[in-house]
């Protein structure tokens, strides 16, 4: 059997005083199959390196990076090596990206909740909506759609589109739960009055939105079909999932808890009223 080689090329740029000794170094690099010099102009040479492993896989991969760890003032390029840059720049965005967005929120739902638990229960349910619409994707995209692997933007995208659709509802379900523990409803009461007069809503909007966002299944770009799915599954999620049962009963088990430290939170609760029982006759 034939050994299983690139037939992407990894290009090498580099100065062209110090062809020689490149070429020897990318010779000795481990996973390198062969590399030979080519054209010369400006002071740089461009050496094409070929790698033992299949394109994109994770031995092509650590060759790349070990040329790069190697050669020193020279710049390795190529379909490969680009794949991996992409990856490597998504991943340190969501390392910043992901925290600031999370943290911002926070703040934000913290001056207009006057609590610290109710919106700590909301980021946490955009951040499971996120990791579920996520997973759901990559479970589909092979088996459903032919796709062989997930577009190395698509975590950050599907992030904050989710975090600003989601933050939005919960934002509709909290504030008018709030103003019914204000007014004097007990918990119980005050969140399910908060799921009634503002379900409708949510749920009228949640299917606009997934509607919107599942239209670009259909376009030709890979990236738009998966982030389609991904934002769109998502919004049905936080909409009917989430936001309904898990948000709601958080707000029920944990009664003026919730609103802690808040003064809400230290408010009496009010009798619970029982149902009235029809007389027989």
């Amino acid at each position: 059997a034939y050994p299983e080689r690139g037939t992407q090329p990894i290009g090498v740029i580099t100065p062209a005083d110090r062809a020689d000794a490149t070429l020897a170094a990318i010779r000795g690099t481990q996973g390198v199959d062969s590399a030979q010099k080519g054209r010369t102009g400006d002071g740089w040479t461009e050496i094409s390196v070929t790698a033992r492993n299949a394109p994109q896989s994770a031995g092509e991969t650590a060759t790349i990076k070990a040329l790069r760890d190697r050669l020193d003032g020279s710049y390795v390029g190529g379909p490969s090596a680009e794949q991996l840059d992409l990856k490597d720049t998504n991943a340190r965005d969501r390392r910043i990206v992901v925290p600031i967005v999370l943290v911002s929120v926070l703040l934000i739902l913290i001056a207009l909740l006057r609590s610290l638990v109710a919106p700590l229960i909301l980021v946490a349910a955009v951040v499971a909506v996120w990791g579920a619409a996520l997973g759901i994707g990559g479970l589909v995209f092979g088996p459903v759609f032919g796709f062989e692997g997930t577009d190395p933007g698509l975590g950050l995208l599907s992030f904050v589109f989710l975090v600003a659709l989601g933050v939005d509802y919960g934002i509709f379900l909290m504030h008018r739960m709030r103003e019914e523990s204000l007014a004097g409803a007990e918990p119980v009461t005050a969140a399910l009055t908060a799921l009634r007069t503002t379900g409708g809503v949510i749920a009228s909007a949640g299917l606009v939105l997934a509607a919107t966002f599942a239209v670009l299944t259909n376009m030709p770009l890979v990236q738009l079909v998966e982030l389609g799915f991904v934002i769109a599954v998502g919004v049905l999620l936080d909409t009917f999932l989430v936001r309904t049962y898990l948000v709601t009963s958080a707000a029920v088990a944990l009664r003026r808890k919730v609103w802690w430290p808040g003064p809400l939170s230290r408010a009496p609760e009010p009798p619970v009223q029982a149902e009235r029982q029809p007389e027989r006759v």
